[in-house]
């Protein structure tokens, strides 16, 4: 008792209390040791239970930045009291991230206890406002307070652990073994369903016990056991279960607890399927680039769909996080190209080995690696030329393939492009001599009409299939663009200038009303950067498909200066940013489809002057490739 009181006189504030107070909260401390160093509180996201004083070892605190790295790093005592801000001014949210070292001991007081002690003791509250107000005179700690990494929203992983039910997980099936089936049997039929667990049954039909990859490792060949004899000899055990309405938090603390690997998944006393470990942490990760993983792991149409649906959580969680617009670009395109790439695969385990090699292309803004929140499906596919006899085969084959591959992408969440650019389409799928006819015609016989579908085809790039086809092509294209074409540029540039800022006379931004808002429309504010910049890529020979890389490449050709390449980079994204927000907001708070449309109301003024100084910039190309383009066409 003496030992606990003396320790409460020496952890500030509350050495502040009186002796018959102390006495009283001895009583009402809760005795916690950290046997190894432990993730303990997450910075805006972990709600508090109440305080902890240290009274021995360490508690280190810091602010994660986007990157990941520790900010304003600070380690804490014994006689420290963790939690006190962030209990009465933060509205019981940890304000910081906080790893409890190895052999730290703390003592806990619940929060009902520590805000009755607040409430009845003045110099508590007065304590931890003035030394809130001390550590806000830091700049660096002030920037990460006033403009906090993450919130709820970027811990959305974190919230799911905890409600989030088993039977919400997409499970896979179990697949089974008689206890007398021979060991390489065994591993045929494992190899065979692509499983690393393969569950044994007994006599009676009973689960009995589990081999796995490292079953075989450790048992058999470390030990050099012979491959005939029985898998009952060499299965691991115990056999571990859960039901399928308990919480996937749940499951993975029984996954740690047990030093299991896989859960079979049970429902009225049935077992109905079975999960890994590593599934269930990387469905849970928060890192975009664990998530990506986890889509590669998917093995369902089902799985895919749900992936797709919680990218706009990832996008939201990166934009908090400070992200910049061009990698959230390249996270949502990465998704994007990896289920398209599952979906390719298992449509060709359906329909058996392609009769010939080829690429699938996508086009537009997959195509630019552009792609926000709203998509639809732009994609096309080359194949090589075959004999006369086998090109009817050929044409049948890749035309079935991608009907099927285009339908189960629109199922998962990719929905039909509106004006027909998609491999289903027979005018897209082609032998790469007619794609080279395409491309010629395109470029000598242009029109309005036809440069539309030139810039379409011209942000194109392969996520599947064979590259040599793909160098071919642009090939072929490069040796094309070396002749003179100055019809093409001109319509080229007309396209780009198609859209203008929406500008008034007067310098303020127009818009146009829409239910009781009055809007503009991002993605067309955005459209003549895209446009111009295209021009000068293909007039300049520069195969780079993604906007912000031709941009740099057209810098380094000597075409734009240091500064034009700033001005254009930063419009760019900032509005690429802009629209990424809206739509991501759209989806998870308001549930409703993205669009395009941003509110002028919803800006602040800041934004409101910087969208008019974009506008500006954004005229001030349009005029240099009217000039350059338009202008000379016959002069």
């Amino acid at each position: 008792m003496n030992d606990r009181l003396q320790f409460l006189k020496s952890v500030k504030p509350f050495h502040l209390l009186g002796d018959d107070v102390l006495l009283e909260v001895i009583d009402l401390l809760e005795k916690v040791s950290y046997s190894k160093d432990t993730l303990i509180y997450h910075q805006e996201a972990t709600k508090l239970r109440g305080v902890d004083l240290i009274a021995a070892g360490e508690y280190e605190s810091f602010f994660y930045d986007s990157a990941q790295n520790k900010r304003v790093l600070e380690r804490h005592q014994p006689g420290y009291c963790y939690g006190g801000i962030s209990m009465l001014l933060n509205r019981k949210k940890s304000l910081r991230t906080v790893i409890a070292k190895k052999g730290t001991v703390v003592y806990f007081l619940h929060r009902r206890h520590f805000r009755a002690l607040a409430k009845a003791n003045e110099g508590l509250l007065h304590y931890f406002s003035q030394e809130f107000g001390m550590r806000m005179l830091n700049e660096e700690f002030a920037h990460f307070v006033k403009r906090p990494t993450s919130f709820e929203e970027n811990y959305i992983a974190t919230d799911q652990l905890y409600s989030r039910r088993i039977e919400s997980v997409e499970y896979r099936d179990i697949v089974t073994c008689s206890s007398s089936t021979p060991i390489y049997t065994a591993a045929r039929i494992m190899a065979e369903h692509k499983t690393s667990c393969l569950f044994v049954k007994n006599e009676v039909g009973q689960i009995a016990g589990y081999i796995t990859d490292i079953t075989l490792r450790d048992n058999v060949v470390a030990a050099q056991e012979d491959v005939r004899g029985q898998a009952k000899e060499i299965m691991d055990n115990p056999i571990v279960s859960i039901r399928k309405d308990a919480y996937v938090y749940e499951a993975i603390l029984l996954m740690f607890r047990t030093k299991t690997r896989y859960l079979l998944i049970e429902d009225d006393g049935e077992y109905i399927g079975m999960i890994s470990r590593s599934k269930l942490l990387s469905d849970q990760a928060q890192s975009p680039f664990v998530f990506i993983q986890s889509v590669k792991l998917a093995r369902s149409g089902n799985e895919l769909r749900d992936k797709w649906q919680r990218v706009p959580e990832i996008v939201m969680q990166l934009l908090l996080r400070g992200a910049k617009s061009e990698i959230i670009n390249q996270v949502i395109t990465t998704v994007a190209d990896t289920i398209a790439q599952k979906v390719i695969e298992e449509v060709i385990a359906i329909c058996g080995p392609a009769p010939a090699k080829f690429v699938f292309m996508v086009l537009g803004s997959e195509g630019r690696k552009e792609q926000t929140l709203k998509t639809d499906q732009d994609n096309a596919i080359v194949y090589e030329d075959k004999a006369n006899e086998q090109r009817e085969l050929v044409r049948a084959y890749f035309l079935k393939f991608a009907d099927m591959v285009s339908e189960k992408l629109d199922y998962i969440g990719f929905s039909y492009c509106t004006g027909g650019y998609m491999a289903k389409n027979p005018k897209w799928t082609h032998s790469l001599s007619h794609w080279k006819r395409n491309y010629h015609e395109w470029m000598q016989e242009i029109v309005p009409e036809t440069a539309i579908q030139f810039s379409t085809f011209f942000d194109c790039r392969y996520i599947y299939g064979d590259g040599a086809i793909m160098k071919e092509l642009v090939s072929f294209l490069d040796e094309e663009l070396q002749k003179p074409m100055p019809r093409l540029f001109y319509h080229m540039a007309n396209n780009a200038l198609q859209y203008e800022p929406p500008l008034t006379f007067f310098k303020n931004i127009r818009t146009f009303t829409v239910g009781s808002q009055q809007v503009f429309d991002i993605k067309k504010a955005m459209t003549p950067i895209v446009d111009l910049v295209r021009v000068y890529a293909l007039k300049n020979r520069i195969f780079k498909t993604n906007t912000g890389e031709r941009i740099e490449a057209l810098r380094e050709a000597g075409v734009f200066s240091e500064t034009q390449t700033q001005e254009l980079l930063q419009s760019y994204y900032y509005l690429m940013g802009l629209r990424l927000r809206k739509q991501a907001s759209q989806i998870m708070h308001d549930k409703s489809e993205p669009d395009n449309y941003l509110d002028i109301q919803s800006l602040t003024k800041i934004e409101q002057v910087t969208l008019k100084e974009i506008f500006k910039t954004i005229s001030d190309f349009q005029l240099g490739i009217k000039v350059q383009f338009t202008n000379n066409l016959f002069g």
